[in-house]
């Protein structure tokens, strides 16, 4: 398989199974095709069981793909580990550290199996631990924990950074300050590939971002291309006196009670039509609420069709 030099991370035909073939087994990950550009920081998304964490640790060389190639900075991240691992950092969704030891303490240990490692309280600065150095582990937040996962996979300066649910545990104030250093790595240029279950965090940093499901992908694109291909909402209510057949027939409308949503592929013009419609015929729309899509709804969307598709498979 060639490689191009563009490309940090590529995946094809990429395949993870557990268990034996046939009934016995379990296919998690089915035939990913995709490829993470050098410098670009890449959202990978999906419920529960969609198969994102089995993807990653293809990528991380923790396992043998089933089927199918991944290449991690031009190579294989298992025939090939003594290259690729010293190029990337690892931020695991636990750490699983020594509960009596110190941060300090963990800090020096992590480093002398590093290579070529960054100083420990460099590390520590970058995410805002430096306060916190002869503190235990078992006396730390669940987000200083993740703070100090996130200060560990930095050490070695990593070219590639698997961030695999960095922000769990925190509070709104950590999650904030652990999107700021994620955002200053990318902006030095490093290659970050991301796993959340928060929406808004993916929509907040990725560049690009594909959402999985049943161990494949749905949709790739950009955070604004996966949006777009939703519908926009208008939400309003309309006055006790005012029949929801009054409206003008060319905007389709859900109504529940005085309660109205539109659902429409050209918003400004819908939005337009409505107000106009309100002032000719002097109707005040209470509660008035326009806005685009946004990733939590075309998660759920695809989230859904998942759902409908097993309840249809059962039915049949």
């Amino acid at each position: 398989m060639r490689t191009s030099p563009e490309q940090a991370i590529e995946v094809n035909g990429l395949w993870r199974r557990y268990g034996p073939k046939g009934e016995g087994g379990f296919d998690a990950v089915r035939g990913l095709d995709f490829s993470v550009a050098r410098g670009e920081l890449f959202a990978l998304l999906g419920t529960n069981g969609a198969g994102k964490t089995s993807t990653v640790e293809l990528l991380e060389g923790l396992d043998r793909p089933s089927r199918g190639t991944v290449r991690v900075l031009g190579h294989d991240p298992v025939t090939r580990r003594s290259v690729v691992r010293p190029r990337i950092g690892i931020m695991l969704q636990e750490g699983g550290f020594p509960s009596d030891l110190t941060v300090a303490e963990t800090v020096r240990m992590w480093e002398g199996v590093t290579s070529n490692p960054r100083p420990g309280g460099e590390a520590l600065e970058l995410v805002g631990l430096s306060s916190r150095v002869p503190v235990r582990i078992k006396q730390l937040s669940g987000g200083e924990k993740r703070r100090l996962d996130l200060a560990l996979a930095l050490l070695g300066r990593p070219e590639v950074l698997f961030l695999d649910e960095p922000t769990t545990g925190m509070d709104a104030e950590g999650r904030r300050d652990t999107w700021r250093i994620v955002r200053d790595l990318h902006e030095m240029g490093t290659t970050v590939l991301l796993t959340t279950h928060y929406l808004e965090e993916a929509e907040e940093l990725a560049d690009r971002l594909a959402i999985m499901r049943e161990g494949r992908i749905v949709v790739s694109g950009t955070p604004q291309e996966v949006t777009a291909a939703r519908p926009s909402r208008i939400r309003f209510t309309l006055p006790d006196d005012v029949a929801p057949a009054r409206l003008p027939l060319s905007v389709h409308a859900a109504v529940t009670g005085r309660r109205v949503e539109v659902r429409t592929g050209r918003m400004q013009e819908t939005l337009t039509e409505l107000l106009l419609w309100a002032r000719s015929e002097g109707v005040e729309l209470t509660e008035l609420d326009a806005r685009s899509a946004s990733l939590e709804e075309a998660f759920l969307d695809i989230a859904r069709g998942g759902e409908q598709a097993e309840a249809q498979e059962a039915a049949a």
